[in-house]
């Protein structure tokens, strides 16, 4: 729920200037339930399938390396999302605003270590919902953040553990010399389910075998490729050190970013890298990636040899994006492109069109009143995005005009605003620095175009949009 009528009301304008949508209070019914009702007029069941720090290095968004077979089968049979935005860059934040439709600045979750609870003891979460309404709802791995689960929305709710084969046998080492202890690689030795994501496959696998007779909400939380980069040694050997291509160096013309965008021990570790460290960085990233894609095509293949892939909505999405060295950054945790657009895929039997795209912005806040829309769910009041709906129907049907993105730098807060064109950066109001990138033009968001003249009413515009939303959506 809204903190309060009054913030509310603000959310209310707030949206209505950016061309958003608020879902709740009536204003939008379940009007595709019916639709979507599967055979003998049960609802649909829902794979909800959330993966940790995944960036866009896949095959159906046209990477040529990297292996990704099964997400690439995923995206052919429904809608690949070209530009869908997480609320937040770092895991807890992300999640908590996703899975239960708020911002973050409504949840009240800025970090890794703040319980969702803890600010919103009453909310209602998307699976929470899902059970209330007689689905039997599973969680396997990571949903919520490690540690802050919400134990009463689920009846199954199970993590995993890596065996020693799987967790420190076989080659490897720490990238930074043990400077950042997770910044570890390793080509480990024993099989799939020696990892924790191959053991969540095969309980996934048995769960959908066991428990057919009712409606099922199944989230599966895959953790890699998050780091430290472990793999079964098999998923490295597609990726030798001399077919990986690092990003580009920033042209001479490329301004510095300005305010906390990138410091402390981080940058100073990554700084110090050496090219090899930066392929093999790179490789480990890459074998995860191709790893977790292997687990996922065997939760998909189930579904297929059970029958239930024809009355089940699948939804493939990484928490927030990751950078891999661009502009020396190794990690997620800023308001870049790479770290705010994720990866998300939607199937939807009867719905959507398999394989067709959509370049249409989208924020991950849109996803419990989406599912809610095709599920014939009652949402909650007050979530703050909007059913996708009709998106999926028409891949050209835009439902909103920006997308919002925020992260803290300590005590600083940065919000961000992506547009068809532009990406308008603010850190504490402007007063630590702005940021505007023209992505016709700069895709890689090399120039800053915030004190350009030309573009001072574009940066007006943005930055009254940004202010709308830190009123609402922030600490502020």
């Amino acid at each position: 729920m809204i903190r309060s009528q009054a913030t509310r009301r603000q959310f209310m304008r707030f949206t209505a200037a950016a061309g958003l949508t608020v879902l709740g209070g009536g204003s939008v019914g379940c009007t595709e339930a019916a639709r979507t009702k599967a055979q003998g007029g049960a609802p649909p069941n829902v794979l909800f399938v959330a993966v940790d720090d995944l960036r866009h290095d896949c095959g159906c968004w046209g990477h040529p390396l990297v292996r990704t077979p099964h997400i690439d089968r995923l995206a052919a049979g429904g809608m690949r999302f070209d530009r869908s935005y997480c609320q937040h860059t770092i895991c807890n934040p992300s999640r908590s605003s996703f899975l239960t439709g708020l911002r973050p600045g409504t949840t009240g979750v800025h970090d890794n270590r703040t319980p969702l609870r803890s600010q919103l003891p009453d909310v209602i979460t998307m699976p929470q919902q899902f059970r209330k309404n007689g689905y039997r709802t599973v969680r396997l791995g990571k949903i919520f953040h490690g540690g802050m689960d919400d134990e009463g929305a689920w009846d199954v709710s199970t993590d995993f553990r890596p065996t020693p084969l799987g967790h420190n046998k076989g080659e490897g080492r720490n990238l930074t010399g043990g400077t950042l202890r997770w910044c570890t690689w390793r080509a480990a030795e024993g099989a799939d389910e020696d990892q924790p994501d191959g053991q969540i496959a095969a309980e996934a696998i048995r769960q959908l075998q066991a428990h057919r007779d009712r409606p099922f909400f199944l989230a599966v939380g895959f953790h890699k490729p998050h780091d430290p980069f472990i793999a079964p040694k098999s998923y490295f050997e597609p990726y030798p050190l001399d077919r990986i291509t690092l990003p580009p160096e920033a042209p001479a013309s490329a301004e510095p970013a300005p305010g906390p965008t990138r410091g402390g021990g981080f940058a100073r570790a990554f700084d110090a890298f050496t090219d090899r460290e930066r392929l093999e960085f790179t490789r480990a990233y890459y074998a995860c990636t191709t790893f977790m894609d292997a687990q996922l095509g065997k939760v998909l293949a189930a579904l297929e040899r059970l029958g239930l892939a024809e009355r089940t909505v699948v939804v493939f999405l990484s928490d927030h994006g990751y950078h891999l060295g661009e502009r020396n950054w190794w990690n997620k945790n800023t308001l870049f492109e790479h770290a705010c657009r994720s990866p998300l895929l939607i199937r939807a039997p009867g719905i959507t069109t398999p394989g067709r795209p959509t370049r249409c912005l989208v924020e991950f806040v849109d996803l419990f009143p989406t599912l809610a829309d095709l599920c014939g769910v009652s949402p909650p009041q007050g979530l703050q995005g909007c059913s996708l709906v009709p998106l999926l129907r028409d891949a050209d049907h835009a439902v909103k005009a920006a997308a919002f993105t925020e992260v803290s730098r300590g005590q600083f807060m940065g919000y961000s605003v992506r547009t068809d064109r532009w990406r308008y950066t603010e850190w504490e109001g402007g007063k630590r620095g702005a940021e505007l990138y023209d992505h016709e033009d700069d895709p890689n968001e090399w120039h800053n175009r915030a004190a350009d003249p030309a573009w001072a009413g574009v940066r007006a515009d943005l930055s009254k949009r940004l202010g709308a939303y830190a009123r609402v959506g922030g600490r502020a």
